[in-house]
C-alpha cells in the first residue's frame, strides 16, 4: 500500500516540496510507503529532492507524453499496476484538469483544494477550501482509493526526520493516446513565474481602462515586483491570462501583494490570500478586499498610482 504524488513537466513546480512533505506525513501516519511518480524530464531534479522527504520509490516515466489524455492514461496504468491507496496532486492549473479525470477513469472519489489530509476512522479526513476560499470544509473519505489535489500555499516544506535511500524505478508509459482536443493558441509567459514572485502588484477593473493598467506595470517594474491581474480584466482582454491571479489563475503566496482597483472577490482572493502582507488601493471603503488587507488606501487608484510611481522613481535616483 502506498501514497503517491504525481508530477510531470519540464521543471519541478512550485509547491511540490510542500506537497511531498504533507504526503510523507500521511504515509507515516498510515503505515504506508511514499512513492513519487514523475512523468517526463523531471527524473534528475526529482532524484535530488526525493530522499529528503522520505520517498521510498521514485517512479520515472521518461517517455511520457504531456497532453491531458496521455497523462490520464499513463497515471491510470501506473495505478492499475502499483495499486496506490492515496493519489495526490500538487494543485497547479494542469492538475485541476487531470485529477478529476483520473478519478473518473478509476471510478474513485476526488477532492480538490485540499490543504491537510489525516487518517480518520479507517479512512481519510481532508480539509479543503470552499466557495473560493471563503470557508473551510472537511471531507470524510472511506473509499479504498482516493484522489486528492493539494493547494500548497499554506503548507511549509518540512523534510523527514531522516533521509531515505530512494529507489528509482523506470516505469513504462501507456500506449500512445491521441489527444481529443488540440490547443491552437495558449498564453506564453517568459522569465520568472508569477507563482514564485515575492512581490506582486495586481490591477483590476477599478483602473478603468487597459491603458491605465500600464500604471501597474510601471510601478511593479520600479519596485522589482511582478505584475498580476484579476480575472475581470483578463476576460476583458487588457492582459494575458498568464498574469491572472485567482481560483482559475495563478495561486500565489508573495511576501507583499498590492491590489490596485481590485474589489476582493473570493475567487481572486483564493489566489493571493496566503500573502504575508496585502495592501489594497480602492476608493470603495466597503470593498471586500479590505477584509484581507493589512494596509489600505481608500482613494481613487488613478490618483494614487502616479504618486507612488513618483516616489519609486525618486528612491531609485
Amino acid at each position: 500500500m502506498s501514497v503517491v504524488l504525481c508530477s510531470w513537466g519540464d521543471a519541478i513546480e512550485g509547491g511540490t516540496e510542500e506537497t511531498l512533505s504533507l504526503a510523507g506525513r500521511l504515509a507515516r501516519a498510515t503505515g504506508q510507503e511514499l512513492n513519487w511518480l514523475v512523468i517526463g524530464a523531471l527524473g534528475t531534479a526529482a532524484a535530488g529532492i526525493a530522499p529528503r522527504y522520505g520517498v521510498a520509490h521514485l517512479d520515472h516515466v521518461a517517455d511520457g507524453a504531456a497532453g491531458p489524455d496521455a497523462l490520464v492514461a499513463t497515471i491510470a496504468a501506473y495505478c492499475a499496476e502499483h495499486g496506490p491507496k492515496t493519489i495526490l496532486f500538487n494543485q497547479t492549473l494542469a492538475a485541476r484538469l487531470i485529477a478529476p479525470r483520473l478519478a473518473g477513469r478509476l471510478g474513485v472519489p476526488v477532492v480538490t483544494n485540499g490543504f491537510d489530509v489525516t487518517p480518520s476512522d479507517g479512512g481519510l479526513s481532508v480539509r479543503a477550501t470552499a466557495y473560493g476560499g471563503d470557508t473551510h470544509v472537511v471531507y470524510r473519505l472511506a473509499a479504498p482509493v482516493n484522489v486528492i489535489s493539494i493547494v500548497s500555499t499554506t503548507l511549509i516544506a518540512e523534510a523527514a526526520a531522516a533521509p531515505t535511500a530512494t529507489v528509482t524505478r523506470v516505469i513504462a508509459g501507456a500506449a500512445a493516446t491521441p489527444e481529443r482536443l488540440t490547443v491552437v493558441s495558449a498564453p506564453r509567459a517568459t522569465g520568472p513565474r508569477l507563482e514564485d514572485a515575492d512581490v506582486i502588484v495586481s490591477g483590476g477593473r477599478g483602473l478603468g481602462s487597459a491603458s491605465n493598467y500600464e500604471l501597474v506595470k510601471e510601478f511593479a517594474g520600479l519596485i522589482g515586483a511582478m505584475h498580476g491581474a484579476s480575472r475581470a480584466i483578463v476576460d476583458d482582454g487588457w492582459i494575458d491570462s498568464s498574469r491572472q491571479v485567482g481560483l482559475t489563475g495563478k495561486i500565489t503566496r508573495p511576501g507583499l501583494y498590492i491590489a490596485v482597483g481590485i474589489s476582493g472577490a473570493s475567487q481572486h482572493m483564493a489566489g493571493c490570500s496566503a500573502a504575508k502582507t496585502i495592501v489594497a488601493i480602492n476608493k470603495d471603503r466597503d470593498a471586500s478586499i479590505y477584509r484581507y488587507a493589512r494596509y489600505g488606501i481608500a482613494a481613487d487608484c488613478l490618483e494614487v498610482m502616479p504618486e507612488l510611481i513618483k516616489i519609486a522613481r525618486a528612491s531609485k535616483s
